[in-house]
């Protein structure tokens, strides 16, 4: 029988769900994986990636939404944001990004 202590479970889980790290300047922005997400919060993240498939969703709005959702906190998500700058190509890759590294937690998520 194993026997594991909760540390060893708690950096498991970090190393399997962590976050996605984004290097600005001096500052590091942590982009949650969906399962280190509140559940309300969760389930506004699928409803805005449910949101982005439509003809007339207006991806920047939806993806600047995301970012502030999923951020560590808020001011490294206006940080972030500002530094981008609404250039819509590098918030689709900030995702992409994102999503790669997220993807067993998304589709766990999506079952809560």
């Amino acid at each position: 029988m194993a026997s594991f202590s909760l540390d060893d479970i708690r950096a498991a889980a970090e190393a399997r769900y962590g976050s996605t790290d984004i290097e600005l300047g001096d500052e590091t922005i942590r982009l949650l994986n969906p399962l280190r997400l509140p559940k309300a919060t969760r389930t506004k993240l699928s409803q805005l990636q449910d949101s982005m498939g439509g003809d007339d969703a207006d991806q920047e709005e939806l993806l600047s939404e995301a970012i502030r959702l999923v951020a560590e906190h808020s001011k490294a998500a206006d940080m972030l944001l500002t530094a981008v700058g609404g250039d819509l190509a590098v918030l689709a890759e900030i995702f992409d990004r994102y999503g790669r590294g997220t993807q067993a937690g998304e589709a766990s998520a999506s079952r809560d």
